[in-house]
């Protein structure tokens, strides 16, 4: 159970937006639920939604919301809000555009769901035009520097973990090895927490270097203890798209017949864990209690167990690094 910060509050506010941006996770829907509800229920007279992130801020894609319209999401994938990319709003005349279209409805604050890009574009929205925001971390990575969790990182995981433990099956019945792509852009957490999980042979992450001699020194250990040719090992996509298919290449060449199975986009989606629903509900209502308590350019991330906020500068301006030991330990148990 998190721990979450005795607040009083100090401000009123009488609108305030949230919006999801970037790439989706499921959770988000949870988090957008928490927020309006809390809010209508703080005192807040009107809540928006924007929808399609910040594309829908410089469009004017908004909406308002009240308690009924977040009803029966909780236990839905995706964003109600939509999500979409927006490079542009890289521009300081398009930023003055949305800070226009907030003012016109009236909207004094906002909240953002999403990863670094889009809390990034949220610290810089509040510096220039002095909009206070929140952020909440959403996003399957978990790379977000200053909360241990996001919000869909546990549901992505699980679904990896259900996906290889069906490809096991098959790996077994074929006595053939498998490589096994998740997702996690450039970090290696999804993929060292589900190589863990799934009891992999290997996992190749972008964070570590990868010793392609181990790896066949490992198999042969495995085939000469009559455990056959079959096993796991779990790649992070990172930044080579090509990795895998190398790996699997250069596995063949040794006398291998590995198979390639990239799971993609599948764990983005589906049903929110209860962890993750837990997390976004808790974290969506953290965030409306800080911006009432008087912060703004902050993060509600997750620290040892407590809820905690997080300058946005510190955000978007270290790296999130993964744990070796986690690694170590995802090398040793396959041994």
């Amino acid at each position: 159970m998190l721990s979450i910060p005795d607040l009083k509050p100090e401000k009123h506010y009488n609108a305030v937006g949230i919006l999801t941006s970037g790439g989706d996770s499921s959770g988000m829907n949870p988090a957008i639920r928490s927020i309006v509800r809390a809010a209508l229920n703080s005192g807040v007279k009107q809540v928006f939604g924007v929808r399609r992130g910040y594309q829908g801020l410089v469009s004017d894609d908004i909406t308002l919301m009240s308690s009924r319209s977040v009803t029966n999401i909780v236990q839905k994938g995706g964003t109600v809000l939509k999500s979409a990319r927006c490079p542009e709003f890289s521009d300081p005349s398009v930023r003055d555009v949305a800070a226009r279209n907030l003012s016109s409805r009236g909207i004094e604050a906002l909240f953002v769901i999403g990863g670094d890009g889009s809390l990034t574009g949220a610290h810089i929205l509040c510096q220039e035009h002095g909009i206070p925001v929140i952020g909440l971390p959403g996003t399957i990575d978990n790379d977000i520097p200053g909360t241990d969790d996001t919000i869909g990182f546990d549901t992505a995981v699980n679904t990896a973990i259900e996906a290889i433990d069906r490809i096991r099956d098959t790996a077994r019945s074929h006595e053939r090895l498998f490589l096994v792509e998740v997702m996690g852009r450039n970090s290696g957490f999804i993929a060292t927490q589900v190589g863990i999980a799934c009891g992999a042979e290997m996992v190749v992450v972008p964070e570590y270097a990868f010793d392609f001699h181990d790896l066949c020194i490992t198999l042969a250990e495995r085939h000469s203890k009559g455990q056959g040719s079959s096993g796991i090992i779990v790649v992070a996509e990172g930044r080579d798209p090509d990795l895998t298919h190398r790996l699997a290449a250069q596995l063949k060449a040794q006398g291998q017949d590995p198979k390639i199975s990239i799971l993609g986009h599948i764990q983005r989606g589906g049903s929110p864990s209860g962890h993750d629903r837990m997390l976004a509900s808790c974290l969506g209502t953290a965030a409306v209690e800080y911006l009432l308590a008087g912060y703004s350019d902050i993060m509600v991330g997750v620290h040892k167990g407590a809820i905690v906020d997080v300058p946005l500068q510190r955000v978007t301006q270290k790296k999130k690094v993964l744990d070796r030991k986690l690694f170590d330990i995802a090398a040793l148990l396959h041994k």
